[in-house]
Order: structure tokens, then C-alpha cells, then sequence
């Protein structure tokens, strides 16, 4: 067992293969459908020691698979065999948590030891699912390449982008409670991650998906400035477009509003629903949910984050034309979400922001003999290939030793070269390209979108 003191108190984790593990640590506090408050002190979750035992993950967001999983759904069926098969998830409202990898030597800032670089990781799941203790987050390979490494639990779904005029009334704002956790626990990482040996003035935010997604929206906003030095997008990042991006916050309410009566909650006074949706049993909610989103069409759209005039200002077309002096890096798959716009927007971003662009195209083995989908590159830059159920290779983990070192030098000094690796050129005309045909390549290409335009329409479609 591994214990060390904090400002918040005294955290007890583990040591394994060289790192040190702290699971589950408390960063943030918030009731329902409340802003998030900072943690000060691990006194409610610490036991009769005053200790917290950080050697286990924390909760997930109660989300809809808590309750309905759906695996006839062709999509989820895949992504929970990629990504949560096998594994067990404890979910509750308390579910601001962090998972944390140290190098093994890690000791507090104010000991004389060099402070490592921090990279902090935010999962995907579509704004409406997804934990920090599914099967791909694992911190060890960079922390034994000298680096801090921070997964980040978050709410999702309803409870993290639900907007209602009493929300509004209350607090100037209006949802976006997923993407003001992140931001939360950004802060509290600046504020405390020296007591774990991390450097708060050399900080890479990261996330893949929706992840990549909050991340953008995080380095669009000018009070950020200086919380983060590199931003790392996987499969998200650039600009969506228009009706993908988001909305004014009161222009969800409707959808929401909606939802509430057809859960039972319209007693004709705003206050009077809220509070009542407030107090609503959890598996109730998601019971109605189901039912709701089955008579409509526009649920991604009204289930993520929204124009508040505080985390997102302004309409995205206008905040992508000023974002954060950052070193960005961007990248997607052969078989990416809409393939073809994902490149198209990912190179236009790295050219105005002389940003750095990878293309993964190495088709996972399997059974299914699926190409690079969607969030495939995502094993490959964690280093977790053997906690999959497909049979990497040999060349498949010298891949991924490779992404991984241009990734660990871009968090240290945000230029992802050096060694003998190949030059990986900034500025988004072309993309480093990682392939396995006939071993392990890369190459700086340009983006193929003839390629990518006919995966989508010709067998890259995701199921």
C-alpha cells in the first residue's frame, strides 16, 4: 500500500508494475442538477483513520445502460464488447471522481524531486455514457515514461446536460454540467496534483470521442487560458457541422420539458417540476427515458452541450476562429465517424493552429475483420492492446509503442518529435500516417478522402 498527504488528506493507493495507482480520488462534489463544488477535504469519504482508500475505481454516472443496456443494438453490442465486456461498474450521482498513475519515484512538489508532466485523460460515450474504468484507461504506460496520467469521471446524459429555465434562474446558466465537471477537475488537478508529483505548469488535456469533443469547447474559452499547455484530440476534434454544434441552452428546454411531462412531473409550475425531477428516483427517470426517446428523433441534440454565455459564449463558428494559443494534435481513423468531415475539419484546424495530425489506419484483427473504426487508435495510445478480446500482434504493440512515444514527448514539451522516429511536421497539410502492411510504417500524407468519402459509404459505416 502506497500513503501519501495532501491538502484534501491523507490517500492511501497501491503500487504496481513500477507505477503508483490511486483510484477513485474525490475531486468535486454536486447534487442534482447543481454546479459542481471543488473538494476541499476527503472527510466524507475517508474512513475512521481519516484515510481514503483510493484502491478501487470510483462510481460512474448513472446512465442508461445502467438500467438498459440494449446490447440488441447492434452498436452498443460492439462498443460493450470493445470497451466494458467482462467488467463490473458501481454507479451513483457521487461520481466526481479521478483514477491516477504516478511514475513509480513520484514524490510531492517541495521534496527537492523533479516534477513529472501531467496528462489528463476525458472518455468519450456520445455526452450520454461512458466511465473512467472502462478497459482502455490505463495510465501505466506514460507514467513509466515520466508522466502524471489522470482519467476523469464526469456526468453524462441528463445529468449532465439538462437544461430547464429554473436552472437558468438559479444560476445565470443554463446545463452544461458534464463539461463544468471537467473543467472542475482541471482546477482541482492545478490546485493539488504537486502532492502526487505533478508539474500544474505543464499540463496536456486529452480525450477521445466526446471527449475530443469537450476539449475543443474547453480551448475555445479565452478563461481558460493558461489551465492547460497542449490539447490532444482523438477522433473529434476541429468543427462540426452546423447541426451538429451546439444550441442556446434555452432552445433545449422544450425538448426537455417534454420528457418531464411524459414522466409524470406537470404540476403547471416550473419551480414545482424541477424540484420534483430533482427528487425523482434515478431508475424512474431512465424507465421514462426509454420510453421518450422512443417517439423522438432529436435526442443526440438535445442530450449535449449547449451556448451557456460561460463554458461556450458563443456560437462555435465564431469562437473556432479565435481559440487558445495551444500545441494541438488532432487525429482520426480509416473508418471514422464520418470519416471524411472528421479530416476535412481536423486538417482546417491544425492549419490555422499549425497543429499536429495523425491518421490511424491499422484494421484491428478479429473475427468481424473490421477496419480502423471508430475510437480503434484509442487501445493503441494507452497501451492496454492485451486487455482486449482481439489478438493483437507483435506489430500491433510496436505501434503502439510508437504512438505512445510521440505522444509522451508532445505532453512533455509539445513537439511530439525526437529519438530516431520519424518527423511528424506540423501545420495539418498532411497527416502521420500509421499503417501495419507489411510491418510497422509511418509516412506524412495527405488526407485521403476519396478513401474515406467510399469506407463510409461502401462497408466503413459503423453498425
Amino acid at each position: 500500500m502506497l500513503t501519501i498527504k495532501t491538502d484534501c488528506g491523507t490517500v492511501c493507493g497501491f503500487e504496481k508494475d513500477g507505477c503508483n495507482v490511486f483510484l477513485g480520488v474525490p475531486y468535486a462534489k454536486a447534487g442534482r442538477f447543481e454546479y459542481a463544488e471543488p473538494v476541499t477535504s476527503w472527510a466524507k469519504w475517508a474512513d475512521k483513520d481519516g484515510v481514503l482508500d483510493a484502491t478501487r475505481f470510483g462510481n460512474a454516472c448513472p446512465q442508461m445502460r445502467t438500467y438498459h443496456e440494449h446490447l440488441e443494438i447492434a452498436e452498443r453490442r460492439f462498443y460493450h464488447r470493445e470497451f466494458r465486456d467482462g467488467l463490473a461498474f458501481d454507479y451513483d450521482e457521487d461520481c466526481l471522481n479521478l483514477n491516477i498513475w504516478t511514475p513509480g519515484d513520484a514524490e510531492p512538489s517541495g521534496t527537492g524531486s523533479a516534477l513529472y508532466p501531467v496528462l489528463i485523460f476525458i472518455h468519450g460515450g456520445g455526452f450520454d455514457s461512458g466511465a473512467n474504468s472502462e478497459s482502455p484507461f490505463d495510465g501505466s504506460c506514460y507514467a513509466k515514461r515520466g508522466i502524471v496520467c489522470i482519467f476523469i469521471n464526469y456526468r453524462v446524459g441528463i445529468f449532465g446536460y439538462l437544461t430547464h429555465p429554473e436552472i437558468q434562474k438559479r444560476y445565470g446558466r443554463n446545463g452544461n454540467f458534464g463539461l463544468d465537471d471537467q473543467l472542475t477537475a482541471i482546477r482541482w488537478i492545478r490546485k493539488n496534483i504537486g502532492a502526487f508529483g505533478g508539474d500544474v505548469e505543464n499540463i496536456t488535456v486529452a480525450g477521445q470521442s466526446a471527449g475530443a469533443i469537450s476539449i475543443q469547447y474547453l480551448c475555445l474559452n479565452h478563461q481558460n487560458k493558461g489551465l492547460f499547455k497542449n490539447a490532444l484530440m482523438i477522433s473529434g476534434g476541429g468543427k462540426f457541422p452546423d447541426f451538429a454544434l451546439p444550441r442556446p441552452g434555452k432552445q433545449t428546454c422544450s425538448y426537455w420539458k417534454a420528457f418531464m411531462q411524459a414522466a409524470g412531473i406537470n404540476t403547471g409550475s416550473e419551480e414545482a417540476d424541477f424540484e420534483a425531477l430533482k427528487a425523482m428516483d434515478a431508475r424512474k427517470i431512465f424507465d421514462a427515458l426509454d420510453e421518450f426517446k422512443l417517439t423522438r428523433k432529436d435526442n443526440t441534440y438535445n442530450t449535449m452541450p449547449v451556448i451557456d454565455g460561460v463554458l461556450i459564449e458563443d456560437a462555435v463558428k465564431t469562437l473556432i476562429k479565435n481559440p487558445l494559443k495551444l500545441n494541438y494534435m488532432l487525429g482520426y481513423t480509416n473508418c471514422d465517424l464520418y470519416a471524411p468531415l472528421m479530416a476535412l475539419i481536423g486538417h482546417k484546424f491544425a492549419r490555422a493552429n499549425n497543429g499536429y495530425v495523425y491518421f490511424f489506419d491499422v484494421n484491428p484483427k478479429g473475427e468481424d475483420n473490421r477496419k480502423a473504426f471508430h475510437s480503434s487508435d484509442l487501445r493503441f495510445i494507452l497501451g492496454t492492446l492485451e486487455k482486449s478480446w482481439r489478438p493483437y500482434d507483435d506489430n500491433d504493440k510496436k505501434i503502439a509503442e510508437l504512438m505512445q512515444d510521440y505522444i509522451a514527448a508532445f505532453v512533455k514539451t509539445g513537439d511530439p518529435n525526437g529519438g530516431e522516429r520519424k518527423e511528424w511536421k506540423c501545420g495539418g497539410k498532411r497527416a502521420l500516417r500509421f499503417f501495419n502492411k507489411g510491418g510497422v510504417k509511418t509516412r506524412m500524407t495527405k488526407p485521403p478522402y476519396f478513401r474515406l468519402i467510399c469506407n463510409m459509404l461502401f462497408g466503413g459505416k459503423q453498425i
